[in-house]
């Protein structure tokens, strides 16, 4: 592998598991507390009768939601794929090389559309010399399209027919809103009046849908790869290792994860049983590889772009501004209305790559993966 991906961890026992706490979230994403709803509220069944798997949505917010979710349309004209390729035209294209020069022009005009609308070709062009490094985007730029073919092309398992394009993430705006930096170090965190210090949490935090979580969940699961787990098998195992703190790491990414999808626990999982994987949705397994592929972008694609970037494009320890659910989701499971935008852009899907192998990404063990959802009765 050349070092190229993550060090293959084999982990052992616990299970992935969501907590209970209902999601609070901003106004105009409120999908959350349905006491404070009004009616009508739409209900829709997930999983098993009298297993309490539904989600309850509030159909005036998702529609208001759904508007600001939609892709834009694609450019209305056809160009053809023959003659001469981008890279024997153009100079310094090393990514989009196989793509004709209609093509290589129609991509990079929506492009610009999607990432810098207000800015123009010049927010990563010298506008003197198209093919100079000078501007720091035009690197970063050439590093987020090799990241979203790879996404494309290699992780089906999450992204399957649908794809992703830059604007799946950028919305129109040079860095998108959903990315997060890691916080300061805990030990310089210290509450008032000598009650110590508050370990990372403790406080609302948007990281955790603004519970009092840890703040640091995502450097533990969405960068690092240690083990997502709470419960044990037994009533009182002795070989579970998970502590309170670890139990609390989970319950900040499972936040997480529920507040960027809008939805809630029995999404994923049967919440009478939140560690059996014969008893949740298919969603947990798709969920389970999401969880590898922002690992894989965060290590393989934007860290190392930290050196790139100026200082001011820098969180408080000097870190790039990493990818989590909320990059793509914006609220809404699956992003931009499940567009399949792949399609309409043959030339953000790249090649397969015949190294890549998801469990080099955190192995929890792959027992128990389905293929499909369960049927309900």
């Amino acid at each position: 592998m050349n070092g190229k991906y993550l060090t293959r961890s084999i982990l052992a026992g616990g299970a992935v598991a969501a907590g209970t706490i209902v999601v609070v979230a901003p106004p105009d994403l409120s999908y959350g507390l349905v006491g404070c709803d009004r009616p009508p509220i739409d209900s829709e069944q997930t999983g098993y009768r009298g297993t309490g798997m539904e989600n309850i949505d509030n159909p005036r917010a998702e529609e208001a939601q759904g508007l600001s979710n939609s892709h834009p349309e694609t450019a209305d004209f056809e160009v053809s794929s023959e003659g001469p390729k981008a890279g024997e035209v153009y100079q310094n294209v090393e990514v989009l090389t196989d793509l004709s020069v209609p093509e290589f022009i129609r991509l990079m005009q929506q492009m610009t559309e999607w990432v810098a609308p207000e800015q123009g070709c010049t927010y990563c062009h010298d506008g003197r010399d198209f093919a100079s490094e000078d501007v720091y985007t035009y690197n970063v730029s050439r590093q987020m399209l090799k990241m979203t073919r790879y996404a494309n092309a290699n992780w089906d398992a999450h992204v399957a027919d649908t794809g992703v394009t830059c604007y799946t993430c950028h919305r129109g705006q040079g860095v998108p809103e959903g990315q997060w930096f890691k916080d300061k170090d805990a030990g310089a965190e210290v509450m008032a009046a000598g009650l110590g210090n508050r370990m990372m949490q403790n406080m609302p935090s948007d990281k955790t849908a603004l519970s009092s979580l840890p703040r640091d969940s995502m450097e533990r699961f969405l960068v690092g790869h240690e083990e997502i787990q709470v419960q044990g098998e037994t009533a009182l195992p002795t070989d579970h290792t998970a502590s309170i703190v670890d139990t609390e790491h989970t319950y900040g990414l499972m936040m997480h994860m529920t507040d960027a999808i809008g939805g809630t626990c029995s999404v994923c999982h049967n919440t009478g049983r939140l560690g059996d994987w014969s008893e949740s949705p298919q969603q947990r397994e798709i969920s389970w590889h999401g969880i590898r592929m922002v690992r894989d972008m965060n290590v393989n694609h934007i860290q190392p772009l930290t050196s790139t970037l100026p200082e001011a494009r820098l969180g408080p320890t000097g870190d790039a501004g990493k990818v989590n659910c909320t990059t793509c989701h914006y609220g809404e499971q699956l992003p931009l209305n499940g567009e399949k935008v792949a399609k309409k852009y043959p030339g953000l899907v790249g090649e397969k790559d015949p190294d890549f192998n998801y469990l080099q990404f955190g192995d929890l063990g792959t027992e128990g993966l389905q293929g499909g959802s369960s049927d309900q009765e």
